[in-house]
Parts: C-alpha cells; structure tokens; sequence
C-alpha cells in the first residue's frame, strides 16, 4: 500500500552554489527514501539587512548577509534542479523569501511552494502567492506553511491570506538544534482539528526517528528534515542535518510506524509506538515530547520571537520631515544585532508617512518614528 505520508528532505542551501554537490545531494535523499526534495531560492536582501550581524564559519566570521550572498544562484541552477529531482522520481519543493524569489520560483511551476517559519508573517509576499493561486487555481499550486517561532494568532493570520485548498501546515520549532522533549507534538492535532488540514512537522532537532515517528502517532502526514552529505561540511544548516544513513533510518522507521497504525488502528498503534519509544529513549521523554497539545511559543524559541519573523526596517538613514517611500523600508528578518521593527501588516501605513525624528539605517520602523 502506497505510503500517505510525505516525507521531505531539505537540501536548503547545503548546496553551496554547486550543481555536482547539489546533484549529490539528490541523489543521496532519492536513495535514503524522501518522497520530495527542497530547496531554497535566495536573494540576500530579500532576507536581511546588511548590517543584520556576523555569522560564526570555522574559516572566521563574516556578515550574516555577505553569507547569504554567496549563497544565490541564477533562475537556471533552480531549472535544473527541479528537471533532476523529477528525474529520481520525486517531487520538487522550494522556499521563496521574497516577491522576487516568488515570482521566479512560480514560474518555473514547482511541485510545493514552502513558506518558511521566518516568512510566516511576511504579508505582502503571502498575498502575492494567494493571488497568484486565485489565477492559476489551487490544485496548481500546494502550498506548505511552517508556524516555528509562530503564536496561534499568527498562523490563523497567514491561513486566512493564503486558504487551506491544497495546504499543509507543519509544527516547528525555529531553533539550531530544536530540544526534542520542546516539540510538544500533540499540537499537530491540535492544528488539524482547529484549521481542517492536513498536518506534520519540521524538525531540526537531531535525533533520526523520536520527533519524526511520534508526529506519525499524532496524526502528522508531512515530516520535513534537513539533509546533509556530511554534519561536517560548512553549509548553514549542515550541524542540525541528517547524513544519509540516518535520513534512511528515519523513513524506515516512520513507514514502520504507518504500517503499525494501519493493521492496529489508532488507539492500540499509539500504545504500541510508545512503549516502543519508551524502551528505546525512556517513557519520561517520550511524554515530555508529546507534550499537552496547547500550541506556544517552545522555550528555545521564545527570545527569538520578533527577530526570526519578518518586521519592518529602514533601507537609508532618513531625516525628520522626510516622506518614507516603497524604497525606504523593506520587510525583513531582524536577526542578530538590530531592533526589531514594526510588523509587516503596518507596512500601507508606513509608506507616505512623515518622519517626526531622525532615523538610522537598518534600524526597525517604530510608531514613534511616524508622523500619520
């Protein structure tokens, strides 16, 4: 019988810019079992402001924006990208940052577009894909939302822009490993019962089969996972990803578990996949990854709440009086060392206001910076 979950494996940017490593990495999630395979289109200042921070590498530290620079590549590396993925037999999946990524990403019609934890509240490019799926019509474009460092309200804002034709919402916790006793995976059902769609996890906490297989138990039909040809190599994400043989253990064991719930049902499937757990990893840490299912900010994430989404930030040092322009201010991510500015729902009411004071660049769009 033919699988019911879709089990996604992230190459993100692991890549570096090279088509024989991105191909390797394809070829080593085709063989380890994924059913789709993603990537991540990157424009640098769809994402960051270039005085956003540093980045730790082992050859030094560098701007966090310089890093994400050298990680764009042309429209035709996605191309070739998708026409390989299809070619293993599976489905291609691709994260936009941006209106730009968006619209070249569209274009290329892919399998899923993901929107990213990060972009969650990134209004202007959720409305720019709602539109686009009013024209072109649901059933052609699926749409996959992470909700990490995301409250409830927050992704009943994004579900009511984008809709829930032919969308898949994923639990997440945006932190670098994520702790897997904060998973809290009873949110999956949670989210299924609250918004009527189909549900799973991205996980980047590190062990292969504990998250993946309990979100299996609590309903989740889409597990996302970073992979990588080596936790030694220098991609961004490469310290929270799964190397191959892992990668292909965590498919094993989650088809393990489907079948399990299939010739069990679901009440003795979740009994026998706990204790099965609870031998494995100890019957305390099985229930603290379950959790209560009351959907939260986890712990790990909490500090990261308005830096990690989207807010509103000023592109040029500005003087009072001035009138902010569409050039002026851009939607990103606060990350390191800036403020946080105001959410991208104030962006309408931003642009054409006056300045009552002077601003710096980079800093992030306060109320107090406005004259309506």
């Amino acid at each position: 019988m033919q699988s019911k979950i879709n089990i996604i494996a992230e190459i993100g940017t692991s890549h570096e810019g090279s088509v024989e490593k991105a191909r390797a990495l394809i070829d080593a999630a085709a063989d380890s079992g994924a059913d789709t395979i993603k990537f991540q289109w990157v424009y640098a200042d769809e994402i960051l402001h270039p005085k956003t921070g540093f980045v730790h590498l082992p050859t030094g530290d560098i701007p966090l924006y310089e890093r994400f620079r050298q990680l764009e590549c042309p429209v035709s590396f996605y191309r070739e990208m998708q026409d390989y993925v299809h070619s293993k037999g599976c489905k291609f999946c691709c994260s936009p940052f941006g209106l730009r990524s968006l619209r070249e990403l569209l274009e290329i019609k892919p399998d899923y577009v993901k929107v990213a934890s990060p972009e969650l509240n990134h209004y202007p490019m959720l409305k720019a894909l709602a539109d686009y799926r009013a024209k072109a019509g649901a059933a052609e474009v699926p749409v996959i939302l992470s909700s990490g460092v995301s409250k409830l309200e927050d992704i009943k804002k994004a579900i009511d822009i984008v809709g829930t034709d032919n969308v898949y919402l994923l639990h997440c916790i945006t932190s670098y490993p994520a702790p897997e006793d904060e998973y809290n995976l009873k949110v999956i059902s949670t989210l299924t019962e609250q918004f009527g769609i189909e549900c799973g996890v991205s996980d980047h906490s590190l062990d292969p089969v504990l998250v993946p297989v309990l979100s299996v138990a609590c309903g989740g039909t889409v597990i996302e996972k970073h992979i990588t040809l080596s936790r030694e190599t220098k991609g961004l994400d490469d310290p929270v990803a799964l190397e191959p043989e892992q990668f292909a253990l965590m498919v094993h064991a989650v088809h393990q578990t489907e079948a399990t719930f299939r010739h069990y049902g679901t009440e003795v499937g979740m009994e026998r996949t706990v204790a099965q757990l609870g031998e494995q990893f100890g019957s305390d840490r099985v229930t603290s990854v379950l959790g209560d299912g009351i959907k939260r900010l986890a712990p790990a994430e909490e500090a990261n709440y308005g830096r990690t989404n989207r807010s509103l930030h000023f592109m040029r040092g500005m003087k009072k009086g001035e009138v902010i322009g569409e050039s002026d201010v851009a939607v990103l991510r606060t990350e390191k060392v800036l403020t946080p500015g105001l959410t991208p729902d104030w962006l309408d009411k931003v642009l054409g206001a006056k300045l009552s004071r002077d601003v710096e660049d980079g800093a992030g769009v306060q109320t107090e910076d406005l004259l309506f």
